[in-house]
């Protein structure tokens, strides 16, 4: 091929690239930041929608990992249980690792509120609250983190988890949210009995509060996770009938 018949191929070949790359959809992004919350640096990530579209308002959920909740943590849970059916339900999820190690149960929560308005401020989130939500260690810190900040949530969910610390006062504060809370029934550890009175309380209270102990299942709940983490995005969704009985 001559040297001035390929030159005129590339700009159209470019051109042609350039329409293709606009006629596609959106592809999800899954975002690594960090923020400065007074002296504490948080790394966390953000799942966005397919078709993102910065100038419309997205539920939102605000997600924990189990254990040392470190980035790894994030990963698992992100890739477990909520990034497929966020990118596909349209939901934003934020889910932050432990500042210098400090559990979201513990020291950890000195972020909380000021993350939350960072966030507010950086995504249009529907009606400025999220869903707040984890596993093991993450859900008691999802527990923990809606009853100090009660006006930034519309829903809490644990799998497993329960209130650090509970008393009377904490519960009454998530009690205007809808609550889920699933435990294995194989878990080797000692939730059962605790989320069931947590669960009992709530529900003595007028609150939407459900506690499902999932058949089979160990620590780790399978019945959650994959294709079959759409239970909890109907939890979510289930908040717009309101949580109050």
């Amino acid at each position: 091929m001559k040297q001035s018949n390929l030159k005129g191929m590339l700009p159209a070949a470019a051109a042609a690239a350039t329409v293709m790359l606009m006629i596609l959809p959106l592809q999800a992004e899954v975002l690594e930041q960090t923020k400065k919350v007074g002296d504490t640096t948080v790394h966390y990530k953000v799942v966005l929608p397919n078709d993102y579209d910065s100038a419309k308002a997205y539920p939102a959920i605000l997600a924990f990992g189990g254990g040392p909740q470190t980035m790894n943590t994030v990963d698992n849970i992100l890739n477990r249980n909520f990034r497929a059916e966020a990118e596909r339900r349209g939901y934003i999820v934020v889910a932050p690792a432990a500042p210098d190690g400090d559990l979201f149960f513990d020291e950890g929560d000195r972020i909380f509120p000021e993350f939350l308005k960072m966030i507010l401020a950086d995504y249009k989130i529907r009606d400025n609250k999220f869903h707040i939500a984890g596993v093991s260690n993450g859900g008691i810190a999802a527990l923990h983190v809606a009853a100090g900040n009660p006006q930034y949530f519309l829903s809490v969910t644990a799998f497993p988890g329960y209130m650090w610390e509970p008393s009377a006062a904490k519960l009454e504060a998530i009690s205007k949210m809808c609550v889920f809370m699933y435990v294995g029934e194989n878990d080797p550890y000692m939730w059962h009995g605790e989320m069931r009175r947590e669960a009992e309380f709530l529900r003595s209270r007028g609150a939407v509060a459900r506690y499902s102990v999932e058949k089979d299942q160990p620590h780790r709940i399978e019945t959650l996770a994959g294709a079959n983490a759409s239970r909890l995005f109907d939890g979510f969704e289930e908040t717009a009938k309101g949580c109050s009985r």
